[in-house]
């Protein structure tokens, strides 16, 4: 899969230099034939819906449940870039099956075609209308769980932040971030060091997958990947969460940021917005989150931002487990189907169980 996924990338820059065709348009094209075979189960019921104009799949158990059943509103991974409806119906559907909750998983739009915000505005949009809406599909409203891996997880923390700010719905009963992408100000944690040429996350790959996303064009990259967008007050709010014991131990070199460079910031300052970079967001909206699950692997640039939100989490008074994978890289719970990945499955189980008891 590393040999796959780099020598495409390398492949697609090259097609892009010389003209000959878009790399984003190549990743895409190579990703639909990364769509696994849909397998109709006889104890899962599925329907294609719309929640105000956005596609979601939802996925209902067909053995009787005793009351309003729990939600799950689920959202991809893929970078941004990548992923659908499709590509996760398997994890959607082991998900529905072993936990019993109903999954709604949502095809929102993807960049470089919808660029930043339009991932999110329709993550949040559906969201909304199922809180509205919950007990139309036989689910507790007030049983609602937002969960995404990478990308998704991302969604995840920037949709419950906004839903802090929205008083007529029910409020979730938890956020599960599964190795989350929290922050694009800082590229250079101790993890992103580490990692920079882990599959299937490597540093390069990350600074692409943002820069498409908030611009649709990868000519910032260096100044981003230098932290020159970075205003002073920031800096040193990433500074002193950095300076904690569980940064001290890790073996990186610390890195200083490039000079703030207020053009560059003026055209990339979205990045930093909290439904970009919820790290950053202040501490009266932390403190308002519903508890939180957080799974983050030892060999993946995105391992820091996933345990500094939980301790930004944690010292607001939310409750938050956290699950860390020792020899896990980013994108290990796709291959919880593979039977070589026991990693991937423990880490799917791992996720199913906090679910049924929450």
């Amino acid at each position: 899969m590393h040999k796959l996924s780099t020598g495409s990338f390398i492949l697609g820059k090259l097609l892009d230099k010389l003209g000959l065709l878009n790399s984003t348009e190549f990743f895409q094209f190579l990703a639909k034939f990364a769509i696994p075979k849909q397998n109709d189960d006889p104890e899962i019921f599925t329907k294609d819906l719309e929640f105000e104009g956005v596609p979601v799949r939802v996925y209902q158990p067909r053995s009787p449940s005793v009351g309003g059943r729990k939600g799950v509103m689920f959202f991809h991974g893929g970078g941004f870039m990548f992923g659908s409806i499709d590509m996760y119906d398997i994890t959607c559907r082991y998900i529905t099956k072993n936990s019993g909750a109903v999954v709604v998983s949502v095809g929102y739009r993807l960049s470089p075609k919808h660029l930043y915000p339009a991932a999110f505005d329709d993550c949040l949009t559906a969201t909304v209308h199922f809180l509205k809406t919950a007990q139309e599909h036989g689910v507790d409203p007030s049983s609602v769980i937002i969960c995404g891996d990478s990308a998704g997880g991302n969604l995840t923390a920037g949709v419950c932040q906004a839903l802090v700010g929205i008083s007529d719905i029910p409020k979730p009963l938890a956020q599960v971030m599964i190795y989350p992408v929290l922050q694009m100000a800082d590229l250079h944690l101790p993890s992103y060091q580490q990692n920079k040429m882990v599959p299937l996350l490597p540093q390069e790959c990350a600074v692409y997958y943002y820069m498409i996303y908030i611009c649709g064009h990868l000519s910032l990259s260096k100044e981003i990947l230098r932290g020159s967008h970075v205003p002073p007050e920031i800096r040193e709010k990433v500074s002193k969460w950095l300076s904690s014991e569980e940064f001290k131990v890790k073996g990186s070199k610390p890195h200083t940021m490039a000079p703030f460079n207020k053009k560059v910031y003026e055209k990339v300052k979205k990045a930093l917005d909290y439904s970009c970079s919820p790290l950053l967001s202040d501490d009266d909206v932390f403190q308002q989150l519903p508890k939180a699950y957080i799974l983050t692997c030892e060999f993946d640039v995105l391992r820091d931002e996933g345990i500094l939100y939980k301790k930004r989490l944690e010292d607001n008074g939310v409750p938050v487990t956290w699950y860390h994978v020792k020899d896990g890289f980013h994108g290990i719970l796709s291959f919880f189907d593979q039977p070589e990945a026991v990693t991937g499955k423990l880490a799917m189980d791992n996720v199913i169980t906090y679910i049924k008891n929450l």
